[in-house]
Formats: structure tokens, C-alpha cells, sequence
């Protein structure tokens, strides 16, 4: 696919499954320190983007920063800076501290902002003393990059994109993070992707942060995908709305007016889909599977499942493992 067709693409794409800032709270989870450096080969280079390095890491207050070793090459000390010859793309999702490059001067960074490095310009960040910071990045280059610079999509002098704290622009690292430790036939090129897909969101938040964007269809987005990413974890609606920053009985007027069922009604929708995912695929008694979905009891499960689905658990497992069904679209919609 050409790339101007591909970057349209995922401009369209995102405006669909773009999510709102919130701050995490304790239902989020907090991820171990990860880094990788990649390995490319020549046929890596004609797609047009290679990765370089992938990570995250969490800062505590007080603590020396970086906090992992790291090659020379991209050994950053924050009393002198240092330069690279790729691109970077930082984004902090908790904490402060501060950005400076040849093309910004010195300024405060926030969660919620991208720093994007240029091949080539000396540049230098670190977290506050007193209160550290959490932040993933992702290295690359490629012609795809240089195109997108050389038509003005980003520049050096607009290097701090304020994009807020959002579930699915950590998703996409997290998902180049899961693909470099894996490291298979075809990794460079399906990571690839993944930065191309966060290059497009990164662009879509910024560009619209102040122009507008639709904040009902965010929160809603939002907690749809809360919804599915915590589904084992018997969430209680006030709890999400919380996490969100809204009103309970806001949330659930909202939520049931632009879906057309209420919260509730969508958490079971998708804990039945899921379960009858597991009912299929995997061999779990039905009672262990009651428990892992959350239950407090095995005919509290059955007692909700046949409400939804109209048949027990027990011979829905028979009858679709006979035909090898498997149901899961809702849950991975």
C-alpha cells in the first residue's frame, strides 16, 4: 500500500478507536521495567521503517535516572544531553519533569505528553526529583519517518505533543514491546506497523486535543475498552465512571444512550462472551471457570448464563465443541 494511502487509512482508523485522557488509579496496573534492542537485516530496510529499541520504565522518586543500562550510543546523562541518530518517540504517562533540545528551549514535561526525538539533534530530558516519572518509547528509521517529516506531519520545533493518558496509545507500546521479546520471522515489519499506527494516533490526539474532539464518544470509547481489559476483575460501573472522572449517573445515562444498552448490560454481554469462549477452548471445569469469571458461586454463573444465552453452561460446552464454535467477537471487539 502506498504510504499516503496507508497514513489515510490510519487516520480513519483511529478516529473510530481513539480513546479519552483519564488519570489510572489503582484498578490500572503497573507494568515491569522492559528493554529491547532489535536486530534488522537489509530486507528490513525496504519497508520503509525499521525499530531500533522498544521499553518502558518507571522512575520512583528520588531514584538515578536512566534507570537500566543501556548501550553508549543511546546512554542519556541528564547534565549533558546526548544526540541520536534515529528517531524516538517518548511518551510519559505518570509524573513530570522537563524536555530540551536544540530546536525547544527548556520547559516542563507532564503525563500525557509525547517527546518526539529527531536523528541528528542534541537533545536532553529527565524526570522531577521529587516525584519521577513512568515512560515508554519506541527508536526507529526509515524513509516512511522521513517523508512524514520532510511533509510537515511533525517538526523539530513542535517536539512536546500533549496527547493525555491514553489506553490505547500504551496499548500499541505494549504491543511492540510483546512482539521485540518474541522476536519472530517477520517481527521488524509487524512492529512496523505498530509505529505507523502510533505515529497516526499520536498526530490525530494532538491535531485535535484543542480543536474540539468529541468528548462524549472518547469517555464512552474509554470505558468500553476499560470494560474489556479488566472483565475479570468483577468491576462495578460507579468504579469505572470513577476511574474516568465522571458522574455515575452521568456515566450510566450517557453510556446507555449512545450504545443503546446501559453499563451493566454491556459488562454482562461481554463476561457472557467471554465465557463462552472458555467454555470452548479451554478445560477448566465448569466451576473453576465460574470462579475465574468472577462468580462468587458456580450457580451464580449458571444461573446468569442461561438468563443471556437461553441454554446452562454445561450444554453449551457440548453442543459447540462438537462443532467447533468459538465465540469471541464481542469480547475482541
Amino acid at each position: 500500500m502506498h504510504i499516503t494511502k496507508l497514513w489515510n487509512y490510519l487516520l480513519i482508523l483511529n478516529v473510530k478507536n481513539d480513546i479519552k485522557t483519564y488519570k489510572f488509579d489503582k484498578m490500572n496496573c503497573r507494568d515491569e521495567n522492559s528493554l529491547k534492542y532489535l536486530t534488522m537485516c537489509s530486507d528490513d530496510w525496504k519497508w520503509g521503517l525499521v525499530t531500533t529499541t522498544v521499553g518502558m520504565q518507571s522512575i520512583a522518586p528520588n531514584a538515578s535516572y536512566p534507570a537500566m543500562q543501556h548501550p553508549a550510543t543511546y546512554d542519556l546523562k541528564p547534565q549533558v544531553g546526548r544526540v541520536l541518530d534515529e528517531y524516538q518517540m517518548v511518551y510519559i504517562t505518570e509524573g513530570s519533569g522537563f524536555f530540551e533540545s536544540e530546536s525547544m528551549p527548556r520547559q516542563r514535561v507532564e503525563a500525557g505528553t509525547v517527546i518526539l526525538l529527531f536523528p541528528g539533534e542534541w537533545h536532553n530530558y529527565a524526570p522531577d526529583v521529587n516525584c519521577g516519572w513512568q515512560e515508554y518509547w519506541i527508536g526507529f528509521q526509515g524513509a516512511n519517518m522521513d517523508m512524514l517529516v520532510g511533509s510537515g506531519f511533525y517538526a523539530r520545533n513542535e517536539a512536546l505533543m500533549t496527547v493525555g493518558v491514553s489506553n490505547s496509545v500504551i496499548a500499541l507500546y505494549k504491543d511492540a514491546i510483546r512482539l521485540a521479546n518474541k522476536e519472530s520471522i517477520g517481527c521488524q515489519q509487524m512492529i512496523s506497523g505498530v509505529v505507523m499506527h502510533l505515529l497516526s494516533l499520536v498526530y490525530y490526539r494532538y491535531r485535535n486535543r484543542n480543536a474540539g474532539a468529541n468528548r462524549v464518544e472518547d469517555i464512552i470509547n474509554d470505558a468500553r475498552q476499560l470494560m474489556r481489559e479488566r472483565i475479570h476483575h468483577s468491576l462495578r460501573v460507579e468504579d469505572i465512571a470513577a476511574s474516568l472522572g465522571v458522574g455515575y449517573s452521568w456515566f450510566r445515562q450517557t453510556f446507555r444512550r449512545v450504545t443503546g444498552i446501559s453499563p451493566s448490560q454491556y459488562l454482562n454481554r461481554l463476561l457472557m462472551s467471554r465465557a463462552k469462549e472458555l467454555l470452548v477452548s479451554d478445560n477448566q471445569s465448569i466451576t473453576e471457570l465460574a470462579y475465574a469469571l468472577g462468580f462468587e458461586t458456580v450457580g451464580q454463573f449458571s444461573t446468569a448464563f442461561r438468563k443471556m444465552e437461553g441454554t446452562t453452561p454445561r450444554r453449551f460446552r457440548e453442543e459447540n465443541k462438537l462443532r467447533g464454535f468459538y465465540s469471541s467477537e464481542m469480547f475482541r471487539g
